[in-house]
């Protein structure tokens, strides 16, 4: 389960108290040493009964960590009693693979956070340091005035804006289901952590989740990967042997760059979302399919779709639940807080002392438009860690920022153009972009013409998808009161192609 910051419980000044219920507590020995350099005390019970009545009795903990056996129900039976006694005291349930569907009664019945093996010894911490943390010296990676939830593989997800908790809203409930769920933004902008934290806060949390790129693999290694296909050149029993099923067997696989999936696998995905099953390559039998499937892109999905790069019928599958993940210039209060997380988080990686960040610091990240987005903020970090010269890091951003410029934020004009403010393209590129659009909208002006603005009739006259024309009517804001005959190439009736 996620770990999400909290307020501290008491004052500074007390001792922390944490009390563990465990019939094997050497499974649990990073707990000592996280305890030991912390300055708390712990406790242990053998049962979770022995544990209510230490709560009852004594000082109580101020959290209560029950690592449950699998199959065992009397932890979950507490849950209920520690609510009734004492609702104000966090409790993390820690339970066995085998026990990841009760992840959502543990949490009706009173656990704060639901931790399934296997799991990490950072993640555990994290959200120890969540309840038991204070303000201090030893701990000054803890966010205020944010909800951040610790990932399985060290990230994090930041809500630090409306937009990222819009997401996590979002996301918390897409993880109650298992249907597919398309992810789109910029490249380094966080899809794959939106992707990673549905897996986490969803039942398949105990299992594996799996990323695959589809653009940096054949398509026959592609095959193989998400189908079982058979290798070439083997026997029957080598490619038996070699084959494999979807690589997180009940969990979660995320389809990156979805658009980069040849169109045979891509019918096949279609099919295996259809029909909850999957035939692999070259063998008989139709084993059934029990994997949550996610994709993301950074592309114009409207346009690739267009383009038959992605199937038309499996954009509609994956794009029941579109997700779209802004990029950092869209929520740079976020900023000030991922600069201190990842100071933090990499200077306890790296060994080094963290350094503070001057306000000019921030300023100047808070105005640079971070074309590489999160990722490109790490890279930043990174590099003020070891270098530790402020000077040199602003005159850094600022020779970025004058050789790129900051993004166009949309079309300039009615026609899309975009250009370098004295009416001239940037470059070749943008100029037959502009140029394209500018022929792309006056074929869909025209035919909505003829058709008396009857978009499906438009639709079919230009075949594409009905969903396709809404997107380009509204990308080039187009109105019915608008004339497009007259920006069409004319050319004359004694001529053959020659404009006129």
């Amino acid at each position: 389960m996620a770990t999400r910051t909290s307020p501290p419980l008491e004052s500074p000044t007390e001792t922390m108290r944490l009390l563990v219920v465990s019939r094997e507590m050497t499974g649990l020995r990073p707990l000592w040493s996280i305890v030991e350099s912390n300055a708390w005390e712990l406790e242990t019970a053998a049962s979770p009964w022995e544990a209510l009545e230490r709560i009852q009795s004594g000082v109580a903990p101020h959290l209560l960590i029950l690592d449950l056996p699998r199959g065992d129900g009397d932890g979950m039976h507490i849950l209920r009693w520690l609510r009734r006694l004492r609702p104000d005291l966090p409790t993390v349930l820690l339970c066995h693979t085998a026990d990841a569907e009760k992840k959502p009664d543990a949490m009706r019945m009173g656990a704060n956070e639901v931790l399934v093996r296997p799991f990490r010894d950072e993640h555990l911490e994290a959200t120890i340091y969540k309840y038991l943390a204070h303000e201090q010296e030893s701990q000054p990676s803890q966010i205020q005035d944010a909800n951040i939830d610790v990932l399985d593989d060290g990230k994090v997800f930041l809500s630090g804006s409306p937009i990222t908790q819009k997401l996590r809203v979002q996301a918390e409930l897409l993880a109650q289901t298992d249907v597919p769920v398309l992810i789109v933004g910029e490249k380094g902008s966080g899809k794959k952590t939106l992707a990673r934290l549905i897996h986490q806060l969803s039942v398949r949390s105990g299992f594996h989740f799996i990323k695959v790129n589809c653009g940096d693999r054949p398509g026959d290694l592609l095959d193989r990967e998400l189908f079982g296909a058979e290798p070439p050149h083997t026997n029957g029993s080598a490619g038996a042997n070699s084959a494999k099923a979807p690589a997180p067997g009940r969990g979660t696989i995320l389809l990156d760059e979805i658009i980069e999936m040849p169109q045979p696998l891509q019918e096949r995905l279609v099919r295996t979302l259809q029909e909850r099953q999957y035939v692999p390559s070259g063998r008989a039998g139709v084993p059934a399919s029990d994997v949550r499937v996610l994709a993301s892109t950074s592309a114009n999905v409207e346009r690739v779709v267009a383009e038959k790069r992605l199937r038309e019928d499996l954009y509609y599958k994956l794009s029941a639940f579109t997700m779209h993940v802004p990029p950092l210039r869209q929520r740079k209060q976020e900023i000030a807080l991922l600069l201190r997380h990842f100071m933090h988080t990499f200077a306890k990686h790296y060994g080094l002392p963290a350094r503070e960040f001057s306000r000019p610091v921030i300023e100047s990240c808070e105005k640079y438009w971070w074309p590489g987005n999160v990722a490109e903020l790490e890279t930043f970090v990174k590099r003020y860690l070891v270098a530790g010269d402020s000077e040199m890091v602003l005159n850094n951003l600022e020779g970025r920022e004058t050789a790129s410029g900051p993004p166009s934020s949309g079309p300039s004009g009615p026609n899309g153009h975009s250009g370098n403010g004295n009416g001239y393209p940037t470059s070749l590129k943008s100029l037959i972009q502009d140029i394209k659009s500018e022929t792309e909208r006056n074929a869909i002006g025209l035919a909505l013409e003829k058709t008396g603005w009857n978009r499906k009739a438009a639709a079919r006259l230009l075949k594409v998808s009905y969903r396709t024309l809404l997107y380009k009517i509204e990308q080039y804001h187009m109105k019915a009161n608008e004339s497009f005959v007259s920006a069409l190439p004319q050319v004359s009736a004694g001529s053959k192609g020659k404009a006129s």
